[in-house]
């Protein structure tokens, strides 16, 4: 199934992640303090399982270059 939407895409890496150690969908406070972001292996688990499913088809790479996790 061809994944079409930024939303959609996300709410499949959650459910996809749910029971990865170190993945969460908390954010921390940024480097400069002023904001919040996701943590590193949360932000390199999004990259890496991106990457897979832009190479497996179910995404593609338009989406890909566009997608973000927030």
């Amino acid at each position: 199934m061809m994944i079409t939407t930024q939303k959609e895409l996300r709410r499949r890496f959650w459910a996809d992640m749910a029971d990865v150690p170190g993945v969460t969908s908390r954010k921390i406070t940024n480097y400069s303090g002023n904001g919040t972001m996701h943590n590193t292996d949360t932000r390199c688990a999004w990259c890496d399982w991106l990457d897979s499913m832009c190479k497996s088809g179910e995404v593609s790479p338009d989406l890909a270059d566009r997608a973000t996790l927030d």
